[in-house]
């Protein structure tokens, strides 16, 4: 049901041709009263070919698709990674490991290890990447006191009641909400504040690491055609812009929440030029609603966030950011294909017409050579999986 526009325009061409079929049989029987020549035209469907040939180019391609771990939902989706000029990433798991590493420690009323002890415990339910850091910063460990209300505070940070202490573990946005005075870090990076019953008890200094191959596969996308990549991220400026520099992005936007980066989707595709597709990566971790409002959301590496997973259009399991240039590859040889496919249906078969009219070829001919071009449209969309296949088989065997 989730056709792509050139399977339409096919189907479109397959029934619009119809009544001109039968209008030139009719015409020829009338003009020649030869039934022979008659026929042939009327054995020359245009329909066949139209309409068999491109969904076997799309579902061979979702196929082989699914042999590298790539979900695609449908033809269209196929169609619209293909035509994406402008990618949108999320930063963290997505062109960054999403493994932090606690770097330093800048207590304020406590010692280091209390600080990572509150700041582990507040995010003890939490599954964002910074949450599993701070968990495993030092082998911290939660806690054992009483732990209530937990509210993950979606591109801010947590909030949790500890012993019966209000907890705020997040960024500075959470703390300038709250009306909690914080220390600036003196050092660029990403912090995390930690306030206890309103007052400021320390941040915890984390970064983050690109991912390998993030560089080699933005580049690309670029030679694929993709015109404008942008990183939004929840990170303070200094942070992203570090990370989007080193990736040569665009365009950057930091410090955003959820509905922040809602709202910067929603502005680019206002701003998009007619027949554009912009397309949104993210690993699922608090972006799945972002991939919803985006032309076409492609989840990256979300073998486990089944939000994800529900609201993308299209998933790579793998979190390997280089299946992304692939699998636009993949997509882009099913639109090539597909408009081959038309070219080749209507160019043949209108030859055919030509010659069954003056009688060059009769009924049996015309039929045979109606299923020789069915038979070259089914090859040539089944060719998508031999060169996929080719192209990525010994990099793939090596990984």
């Amino acid at each position: 049901k989730l056709k792509s526009e050139l399977e339409g325009k096919a189907e479109h061409y397959a029934d619009k041709l119809v009544p001109w079929t039968l209008g030139a049989t009719g015409l020829t029987y009338l003009l020649t009263r030869n039934v022979t020549k008659a026929m042939s035209i009327l054995m020359v469907d245009f329909c066949c070919a139209l309409k068999l040939a491109m969904p076997i180019s799309v579902l061979s391609a979702i196929r082989e698709a699914s042999l590298y771990n790539v979900t695609v939902k449908g033809g269209k989706f196929l169609e619209a990674v293909a035509e994406a000029d402008t990618i949108v990433f999320d930063k963290t798991g997505t062109v960054t490991e999403g493994r932090f590493a606690v770097t330093e420690v800048f207590p304020e009323s406590m010692s280091e290890q209390e600080l990572l002890n509150i700041a582990a415990t507040a995010e003890s339910c939490s599954r964002h990447p910074i949450a599993r850091s701070l968990r495993e910063a030092g082998n911290v460990k939660p806690s054992d006191g009483e732990v209530l209300e937990i509210e993950d505070i979606s591109g801010r940070g947590v909030s949790a009641f500890i012993d019966g202490h209000h907890v705020y573990v997040g960024n500075a946005a959470l703390l300038e909400e709250h009306g909690i005075n914080f220390s600036v870090p003196s050092r660029p990076g990403a912090a995390i504040h930690v306030a206890v019953d309103n007052v400021y008890a320390g941040h915890i200094m984390i970064a983050d690491r690109i991912k390998d191959g993030a560089f080699d596969a933005l580049e690309e996308l670029r030679a694929q055609g993709v015109k404008s990549l942008v990183m939004l991220t929840g990170d303070v400026r200094s942070a992203a812009k570090t990370v989007a520099s080193s990736l040569n992005f665009d365009m950057v936007k930091a410090e955003l929440t959820l509905d922040g980066k809602i709202t910067a989707v929603e502005y680019m595709l206002s701003k998009k030029a007619t027949g554009a597709c912009l397309a949104f990566v993210g690993d699922g971790v608090g972006d799945a609603p972002v991939m919803t409002h985006a032309d076409i959301g492609i989840a990256l590496g979300a073998v486990n966030e089944y939000s994800a997973i529900d609201a993308a259009d299209v998933v790579l399991m793998d979190e390997d950011i280089r299946a992304l240039p692939e699998a636009r590859s993949l997509c882009r040889s099913v639109t090539d294909t597909a408009g081959q496919n038309i070219l080749l249906s209507l160019a043949a078969k209108a030859i055919l017409v030509v010659l069954g009219v003056f009688g060059v070829i009769n009924i049996w001919i015309a039929a045979l050579a109606e299923l020789c071009v069915l038979a070259a449209a089914i090859a040539n969309a089944g060719k998508n999986d031999i060169k996929f296949e080719k192209e990525n088989i010994d990099e793939r065997s090596v990984q």
